[in-house]
C-alpha cells in the first residue's frame, strides 16, 4: 500500500490544487516554457511527503481539514520543487527521478528562472493570508526564501571540505531537509486551528523525522543503484557531499588519506575505489545508529500525542521512514 493510501489521503486532489499554483497565475501563459515545464515537474512524481504531512497535521486540530491545509500543502510541493531544481544546479545533476533534470532540457538560465518563479508564487499566495491568525503561513515563506537557501548556500560552501564538523553537517541536513518537513505539520495542525502546544510538538516530530530522512537519503547514495535511486549512485561523493558515513569514514586514519584525494577532478575510477572503501566501513552502520536515535525521539512525540485519533497518521509515518529504502 502507498503512503497515501496508508494515510487514507486523496493524492489527486493535492495534484490538482499543485497544478493550480501555475494554471490560475494570470501572468503566465498557458502555452510557455514556464507554465509547461512546471506542471510537467508536477507531473514527474514524487511522493508528496510534505504535502502528506501537511494534511496530517491538519487532523490535529479542533476544526476538519479544509480548503486552507489543501492550498498550503499544495505550497509546500512548490517550494521542495524548486529546491530540486536549484540543487539539481548547484549539483550539476544530469538526473531526477530516473528523468533528465530539468536544466539539462530548458537550460541553466531558464530552470533557474522557474525555480525563482515557483518560489515566489508561493510567497505571492501566502502573502494574502494577513492578520494575526494567520501569521503561521508565513511559516513557510521564511523556508522558501531562507532556510532552504540557506541550506544550499551550506551545501556549496563546503563541498570537498574533508573538516566539516558533526555541527555543520547537522545543521546543513536540518536548513535543507528537515525543517520544511517539520514546517508542513506545524502549519497544517495550526491551519485546523489546533493548540499551539500541539502544533510545536508536531513541529519537533517532523524535525526529527526529516533528520533520519536526511541521513537515510546519504545513506543510500552508497547502497543502491543508479535504477533505484533515479540518478547516479555515489553521487553525493563525486560532487563532494561530506554525508554522515564519510564524516565517520574520516575518522579512521587509513581511509581518510584516500577519501581526501577526490577532489572535483577525481576520475570515476578513484571515486568507486572510495566507496568501495566506505561501504566496506563501520561508517555506515554508525551513521544507521543515528538515524534510528531520532526515529526513537519521532516515536517518543507520537506517544506524547496518543489522545489524538490522528496520532495513528503519525505512526504511519514512523514506519514509513523506518523502512524507507529507496
Amino acid at each position: 500500500m502507498k503512503l497515501h493510501e496508508a494515510l487514507n489521503i486523496d493524492l489527486n486532489e493535492i495534484n490538482r490544487e499543485i497544478e493550480n499554483l501555475v494554471a490560475r497565475d494570470k501572468d503566465v501563459p498557458k502555452k510557455s516554457q514556464l507554465a509547461q515545464s512546471v506542471l510537467e515537474l508536477v507531473a514527474s512524481g514524487g511522493k508528496r511527503l510534505r504535502p502528506l504531512m501537511v494534511i496530517v497535521g491538519s487532523r490535529f486540530g479542533r476544526k476538519p481539514t479544509g480548503r486552507r491545509a489543501l492550498q498550503l500543502s499544495a505550497a509546500a510541493e512548490f517550494i521542495h520543487a524548486a529546491s530540486l531544481i536549484h540543487d539539481d544546479i548547484i549539483d550539476d545533476a544530469e538526473l531526477r527521478r530516473g528523468g533528465p533534470a530539468l536544466h539539462t532540457k530548458t537550460g541553466i538560465l531558464s530552470a533557474v528562472h522557474i525555480g525563482n518563479y515557483m518560489s515566489a508564487r508561493v510567497i505571492e499566495l501566502l502573502s494574502k493570508h494577513t492578520g494575526d491568525k494567520n501569521r503561521y503561513v508565513h511559516d513557510l515563506s521564511s523556508v522558501a526564501t531562507a532556510q532552504l537557501c540557506l541550506g544550499e548556500y551550506q551545501q556549496m560552501e563546503h563541498a570537498f571540505d574533508y573538516d566539516i564538523t558533526m555541527d555543520q553537517y547537522l545543521e546543513k541536513s536540518r536548513n535543507k531537509t528537515a525543517l520544511l518537513m517539520a514546517t508542513c505539520l506545524r502549519v497544517g495542525a495550526l491551519s485546523s486551528e489546533s493548540t499551539e502546544e500541539v502544533a510545536n510538538l508536531l513541529y519537533a516530530f517532523g524535525e526529527a523525522l526529516g533528520m533520519s530522512f536526511q541521513i537515510q537519503d546519504d545513506l543510500l547514495d552508497f547502497t543502491q543503484s543508479t535504477e533505484v535511486l533515479g540518478k547516479p549512485a555515489g553521487s553525493d561523493l563525486r560532487h563532494g557531499q561530506v554525508t554522515l558515513p564519510v564524516l565517520y569514514a574520516l575518522q579512521d586514519s587509513e581511509l581518510a588519506s584516500d577519501i581526501r584525494k577526490i577532489g572535483p577532478d577525481s576520475s570515476d575510477a578513484e571515486v568507486m575505489h572510495v566507496l568501495n572503501l566506505i561501504n566496506r566501513s563501520d561508517a555506515l552502520a554508525r551513521a544507521e545508529e543515528i538515524s534510528q536515535d531520532y526515529l526513537e525521539q519521532a516515536a517518543g512525540i507520537v506517544e506524547q500525542l496518543s489522545a489524538y485519533p490522528a496520532h495513528a497518521d503519525l505512526e504511519t509515518l514512523l514506519q514509513y521512514f523506518a523502512g524507507r529504502d529507496r
